[in-house]
C-alpha cells in the first residue's frame, strides 16, 4: 500500500465519482464526524458523484440517504439502492423529496430467501458460543448479520465458524469491521456499484472505472480494492492487513472519517 501522497495529480484530477464504505471509513466510533460530512458536501459541490456502499441494512441507511449530501446509498452489500427523487405537489405548494428504494432481487425471491436466512441465523446463534444477531437486524431485508465487534466481541475462531456455517448453508459470507454478513444471491458490493451507476446515471461503470475511486477499511472491501485502479484504504485498515488477499493501492495517514476527508482533499486539490 502506497502513501496517499503518491497518488498522481493527473489521476486525481480525472475522478468523477467516489464509492465508499461507511462503518469505520466514513464513520468514527459509530457516527459520522464533521470533517467527513463536510468532505461529502465538498465533493458533491464540485459535481463529483458520491455513493456510499455498505453492509448495513436498508432500514438503518434510510435516514442517512435523506440527510447526507450523496447521490444514493447502496445497502446490504449491493442488494438495495436508496436514492432521492422529487415528488411534485399541487401548483404553488412546492415539491417534496422522498426516497426511492430499488432491489436487485424480485419480491417473491426476497421473501423466500428471507425465510431461509432466519433459519440459518437461529442455527448460528445456537451453535457458535457468543454469537448474536447484529443490533440493526430489524432493518435487514436481504441478508443477516452477526455482530463480532460492534456491541460484542467474537474471537477470530468463532468468526471463522460463523462464516463456515453460512457457506455450508449455501450463503455468501463476508466479514466487515463489525459484522459477519450472509446472504443468498449473486450480488455483492461490486455488482451493486455497477447496478447503481447504470440505474442512477445511465452509464456503464466498467467503461469509466479509471474515473472512479473506492475507499474502504476491511476484508469485505477486497473485491472493490481489486477491481478499482484507484483504491484507497483508510489507515485503520492495517488491523486487517494480514488478511487482505488484495490490498488497496493507497493508504491514508488518518483513520476512519479523518482518512476519508483526506481522500476528498486530495481529489479536490487536483481540480
Amino acid at each position: 500500500m502506497l502513501p496517499l501522497a503518491d497518488w498522481p495529480a493527473a489521476d486525481r484530477a480525472r475522478i468523477a465519482g467516489v464509492f465508499t464504505d461507511i462503518d469505520d471509513t466514513l464513520t468514527t466510533e459509530g457516527a459520522i464526524t464533521g470533517d467527513a460530512l463536510a468532505a461529502l458536501a465538498d465533493l458533491r459541490a464540485t459535481g463529483i458523484h458520491v455513493i456510499p456502499i455498505t453492509g448495513r441494512p436498508v432500514g438503518w441507511s434510510m435516514p442517512f440517504a435523506l440527510q447526507w449530501p450523496v447521490d444514493a446509498i447502496v445497502a446490504e452489500n449491493g442488494a438495495v439502492a436508496l436514492s432521492l427523487e422529487d415528488l411534485p405537489l399541487p401548483e404553488g405548494e412546492g415539491g417534496e423529496r422522498t426516497l426511492r428504494k430499488s432491489y436487485q432481487q424480485e419480491e417473491t425471491l426476497r421473501a423466500a430467501n428471507f425465510a431461509r436466512m432466519q433459519q440459518v441465523a437461529r442455527r448460528i446463534v445456537a451453535e457458535v458460543p457468543g454469537a448474536q444477531l447484529a443490533h440493526d437486524s430489524a432493518g435487514r431485508e436481504t441478508d443477516i448479520a452477526i455482530d463480532h465487534s460492534e456491541f460484542t466481541h467474537l474471537p477470530q475462531a468463532h468468526i471463522a465458524r460463523v462464516v463456515a456455517l453460512m457457506e455450508q448453508e449455501g450463503m455468501n459470507a463476508t466479514v466487515s469491521s463489525i459484522h459477519v454478513n450472509g446472504w443468498y444471491g449473486d450480488h455483492n458490493k461490486l455488482s451493486g456499484a455497477r447496478w447503481a451507476v447504470r440505474e442512477l446515471l445511465g452509464r456503464a461503470l466498467d467503461a469509466e472505472i479509471d474515473r472512479w475511486v473506492y475507499v474502504g477499511d476491511s476484508t469485505n472491501d477486497v473485491l472493490m480494492f481489486e477491481h478499482f485502479p484507484h483504491s484507497i484504504g483508510v489507515a485503520n485498515i492495517r488491523r486487517f492487513e494480514a488478511q487482505l488477499t488484495h490490498p488497496p493501492r493507497y493508504i491514508t495517514q488518518g483513520e476512519r472519517g479523518a482518512g476519508f476527508a483526506e481522500v476528498a482533499r486530495a481529489i479536490l486539490a487536483a481540480r
